[in-house]
């Protein structure tokens, strides 16, 4: 059984949690099923709004679905979040990636 699988079982047992989602959206992006990893990541910064690689994961999801304007809003918040539970490595790798789309805030 795949990972994938095994993770989908989890949660149709009622197993949610934010990192079930986080790891099932990470599965679902690496398949290049972006409807699925958005939402399964979405559901994670959801549950836990401080929760910094999931919306890293979210933003690269959206990115990697063609919405590059959504995917800087979705990195601007994971910044906010990672900054304001002080995971600094976080912050600055959205950054990059915010940098990579080209909407860094003032700079275009």
């Amino acid at each position: 059984m795949a990972l994938r699988d095994s993770l989908e079982l989890m949660l149709q047992r009622g197993q949610d949690s934010p990192l079930l989602r986080f790891s099932l959206g990470g599965e679902c992006l690496k398949a290049g099923d972006y409807v699925a990893a958005v939402d399964h990541l979405r559901r994670a910064v959801e549950a836990n709004p401080g929760y910094s690689a999931a919306w890293k994961l979210l933003g690269q999801a959206h990115a990697s679905a063609g919405n590059p304007a959504r995917a800087a809003t979705v990195f601007e918040q994971g910044i906010a979040a990672a900054e304001a539970n002080g995971d600094l490595q976080a912050a600055k790798e959205m950054r990059v990636f915010l940098k990579r789309l080209g909407k860094v805030p003032g700079h275009g």
